[in-house]
């Protein structure tokens, strides 16, 4: 059977805290204020943020249960992925963790890089910690996979921004769109495969695709990701129907709340009909696209920089579309670096003791 690769686990704990240190959360923090400073300042015209007196509570407080909600799930969802061996509070601390490194590491690597190490450190065997993150990015990668075709037939072409693009970029965003489909259908197959039918034939298909001139560069990182797919496969196949119908449906709920955050949002000020409601939760899926590709943490500045093409139809002025961008990054993003900066202390002190919790919070 293969066997996970020796780690040195000092110099593992050591990058942890390096990717976790507090004093990241600064770069996004300027980067994205920045932005949305500077789109106020170009479009602030006095009495565009009228509709604010007009907010909407019910909209408001269900924006909130929507958020509660996800957390939630996302706390239930690793708890039963990992057959109930993390407590109720060490899988709320590890969630916490895992969205606070997706805020402050790049989009294209986010928390994942990190959590199975979280979960090592939660007392999980490495080679099961590997397993469990890739049935939730296999996971999540299918929910993609099955929501792209029902919002295309509900939306069709209306899920990308022509009002805002000119055609040679409505075209560019249509591509990206559907590469991206391809591409991580491809991967969740491939993931599919290799997890519940034959983990080695996907291994050698991947060093042999990235053998070829030009890939090899990354052929070291496919050789690591065949190994913990054998790995993987290893440690999910024999879990019973229960064990993914049950992982398959609280994906299901956190994916379609996360989605839900910007409808409820923009509903609480903004009069809008139940079709736009919809195609505005349509419209997440093109507007991932960007994010997927975002180089800076968390996807700081181009997020609020996207926003307003995706969904300033549905909004109104450019000054209430703005504000709409700095309520919606709050609530889903800046509510998540403080949260960390907040559990992250609390955890380093269970996990490592309280020196090392004192000496990364002053680094």
């Amino acid at each position: 059977m293969l066997q996970p690769a020796p780690v040195d686990e000092q110099a593992q704990d050591q990058q942890l805290l390096d990717r976790l240190r507090p004093s990241r959360i600064i770069l996004p923090v300027l980067i994205g204020l920045s932005v949305v400073g500077f789109m106020f300042w170009r479009s602030y015209k006095p009495g565009d943020l009228a509709p604010l007196a007009n907010a909407k509570p019910l909209w408001l407080l269900l924006m909130l249960v929507v958020l509660l909600a996800r957390d939630a799930g996302y706390v239930y969802r690793i708890r039963y992925l990992t057959e109930e061996v993390l407590s109720w509070r060490a899988s709320l601390d590890v969630i916490m963790l895992w969205e606070f490194s997706s805020c402050v590491l790049p989009s294209a690597v986010g928390g994942t890089a990190v959590a199975p190490v979280l979960l090592h450190k939660e007392g999980i065997p490495l080679g099961k910690s590997v397993a469990y993150i890739m049935a939730t990015a296999m996971l999540d990668n299918l929910y993609y996979v099955l929501a792209v075709p029902l919002v295309v037939l509900i939306g069709g072409d209306a899920l990308y921004p022509h009002e805002a693009l000119q055609g040679g970029l409505i075209a560019t965003l249509r591509i990206g769109f559907i590469l991206s489909y391809v591409f991580v259908t491809v991967y969740a197959g491939l993931m599919l495969y290799a997890i519940f039918i034959n983990p080695r034939s996907v291994k050698r298909l991947l060093i042999r695709l990235f053998s070829m001139r030009g890939l090899r560069r990354w052929r070291g990182k496919a050789y690591k990701l065949g190994n913990e797919l054998i790995l993987a496969s290893v440690q999910l196949r024999g879990n019973g129907l229960a064990y993914w119908l049950r992982a398959s449906l609280s994906t299901a709920f956190v994916w379609t709340a996360r989605y839900l955050v910007i409808g409820c949002l923009i509903a609480a000020f903004i009069d809008v009909s139940w079709p736009e409601f919809w195609l505005i939760f349509g419209r997440n899926l093109t507007y991932k696209v960007i994010l997927l590709i975002a180089i800076t943490p968390g996807g700081a500045g181009i997020a609020e920089g996207a926003f307003p093409t995706f969904f300033g139809k549905f909004i109104g002025t450019p000054t209430m579309t703005n504000f709409m961008v700095l309520l919606y990054r709050i609530v889903t993003y800046y509510l998540y670096l403080v949260l960390g900066a907040i559990f992250l202390p609390r955890w380093i002190t269970r996990i490592f003791g309280k020196p090392e919790a004192d000496k990364i919070m002053s680094s």
